[in-house]
């Protein structure tokens, strides 16, 4: 590396409050994990529906204690929507831009020093993060805290997963790990592989390595991936779903409008509720069961707490 790169390098290391991470150190030594629940607790999930996407985030948040419950003073917020995809906002193949500039407007007015949005595309990262139209509706806030960023491959560190079911270690993206706040921001939609994607999936995105093959087992890697990557927060788009050819869609034909909105805490709960966008039960989609028993959040969803606004 020579002075110039380590200079870059330094500068978004600080960004992220990841300066004193060596990139050799081991990630017993810099980063544990939340422990999932051994009894798990009731889940909330709050549901709002709206023709004004930006007011939906407001009204979805508001039951939870709004933004402020999650974001505190000088936090480093990460959000990580759906970008994979190089396709416009009305073919639902990534998260609504309005929602996710929503989402950093209002981590920004709780007072967030930083928010970091950015995601591993599976087609152009270019083309993904402009056709999407977030990268865009995040810049036009004008302000600098708030960074559209391509996910910088040095970042990544090998995790051990102790109980994982089919894999025991990978590599994770470093600022989803040490985040004070981390937000997922999924879309709902239809999935060749995995029959639908939504919050548990989207966590394949901050990942490295070779993802290919998380699709040799993939119902049990993505609930794998779920026991290290632990969001705060997650935000279901519902707005636009995909329900035929996903993930990548094109097809407006196979775009539904719902004009919806789940947040929860709980990504096994939040994904229950997805499920039944699809006239599908959450036992019929093995990565819901085995994070739920992995423990990482409730799928019967006569255990959670509606609140519908």
């Amino acid at each position: 590396m020579n002075r110039r790169d380590f200079l870059v390098l330094s500068s978004r290391l600080s960004r992220y409050g990841l300066l004193t991470l060596a990139a050799g150190s081991t990630s017993r030594i810099l980063f544990r994990p939340r422990e999932a629940s051994a009894e798990i607790p009731r889940p909330t999930i709050v549901l709002a529906r709206s023709e004004d996407h930006a007011g939906l985030v407001d009204q979805a948040l508001a039951p939870l204690g709004g933004m402020k419950a999650f974001v505190k003073a000088g936090a480093r917020v990460v959000v990580k929507p759906n970008i994979g995809w190089d396709r416009r906002p009305e073919q639902a193949a990534n998260t609504n831009p309005v929602i996710v500039r929503r989402v950093v407007e209002l981590a920004l007015a709780a007072g967030a020093s930083s928010v970091h949005v950015f995601d591993r595309p599976v087609n152009d990262a270019q083309r993904s993060y402009v056709n999407s139209g977030i990268k865009k509706a995040v810049e036009d806030l004008g302000d600098s805290r708030a960074k559209v960023e391509y996910m910088d491959k040095r970042f990544f560190v090998e995790m051990d997963i102790e109980k994982g079911g089919s894999i025991r270690s990978w590599k994770f993206y470093k600022p989803c790990l040490v985040a004070d706040t981390f937000i997922n921001i999924p879309v709902a939609k239809h999935h060749s592989s995995a029959k639908l994607t939504m919050a548990l999936k989207n966590m394949m995105g901050p990942v490295g390595g070779r993802r290919g093959q998380l699709h040799l087992s993939l119902h049990q890697r993505i609930a794998d991936l779920n026991i290290v990557l632990r969001p705060h927060l997650h935000i279901l788009d519902a707005t636009r779903i995909l329900v035929a050819n996903g993930p990548q869609g094109g097809n407006l034909s196979d775009v539904r409008q719902l004009n919806r909105l789940g947040v929860s805490t709980d990504p096994v709960a939040l994904d229950a509720w997805g499920a039944t966008l699809f006239a599908k039960e959450a036992a019929s989609i093995e990565h819901i069961v085995l994070s739920h028993k992995h423990g990482l959040g409730e799928i019967d969803l006569d255990k959670a707490d509606f609140v519908r606004v």
